[in-house]
């Protein structure tokens, strides 16, 4: 797999950017980080994308684990279970209708925005997968998006299994329940000890294997098995360029690891490539 060595136009460092690249493993200045990206991103015909929680607080959405996660001193663990359902609907209820209403004020951020350009240009040579629930890469315009955890504006019902989605918030009712057999709705997410769905994976492992660039913005790289989708696209003969404010398990295996918000890192490498 060749990348030709395309001309660049002149590149400024975004203000809050941080301090510095990993390029074949030698580091490089993060301006001489992002020439290199473009170029690369400007050459694929296929790239796939892996989003994590890191994209979404650059738009004020709480991480799941983070400063913003714990809730009335619940960790998300105690409260992302069918165990937890079960036994108290109405509390599982309120924190999801908490995020539900924080995330109703989020908007996308330029990263977002980059990425609907990204797949504009390449189409069916696009794919996203996303760890993310919140629904902003929808609203910034993507498409062609494989949900691993599933999409907190999705609910489900426990009795007849219909689904639809909803966007109150906050809920009229809580715990809602279904309008057609009057069972409890649950969240359309992944919880805790249920599995990943299997067409999500397949497609991102399917994207890895086939993309020239491999995309990992915002993610730790430490939940599996979302963090074997780059290193599939690594032993594959993929580029894999990660952004994300502080090293990762994978930044030391990734071509190009660039330090710093993907809203601002991505826009100028996605905007050259176009």
């Amino acid at each position: 797999m060749s990348f030709a060595r395309l001309p660049l136009p002149e590149l400024t460092l975004p203000g809050a950017a941080t301090t510095i690249s990993r390029l074949n493993t030698s580091e490089q200045s993060l301006l001489t980080g992002i020439a290199q990206a473009r170029e690369w991103v400007a050459a694929a015909r296929r790239v796939a994308v892996l989003t994590g929680a890191g994209i979404s607080a650059e738009s004020g959405v709480p991480t799941f684990r983070g400063a913003g996660g714990l809730w009335r001193h619940y960790r998300p663990e105690e409260l992302a279970t069918q165990q937890a359902f079960m036994r108290d609907p109405k509390l599982v209820w309120e924190w999801y209708d908490w995020r539900r209403q924080r995330i109703a004020l989020a908007r996308p951020n330029p990263g977002h925005y980059a990425l609907a350009a990204l797949e504009r240009r390449l189409a069916e040579g696009f794919t996203l997968v996303t760890q993310n629930v919140d629904g902003l890469h929808e609203r910034a315009g993507n498409q062609r998006i494989w949900r691993l955890h599933g999409d907190i504006w999705l609910v489900r019902c426990t009795g007849c299994g219909r689904e639809e989605r909803n966007f109150e918030a906050p809920l009229l009712e809580l715990p809602p329940r279904c309008r057609d057999c009057g069972a409890l709705l649950r969240p359309g997410v992944v919880w805790f000890g249920e599995p990943l769905p299997a067409d999500a994976l397949e497609a991102g492992f399917t994207a890895a294997r086939a993309a020239e660039v491999c995309l990992v913005l915002g993610t730790s790289s430490v939940v599996y098995p979302a963090a074997l989708i780059p290193r599939c696209a690594l032993e594959a003969g993929a580029r894999i360029i990660e952004i994300n404010l502080d090293p990762t398990d994978l930044s030391a295996a990734a071509h190009l690891s660039l330090r710093g918000r993907t809203g601002e890192l991505l826009p100028p490498i996605v905007q050259g490539a176009a």
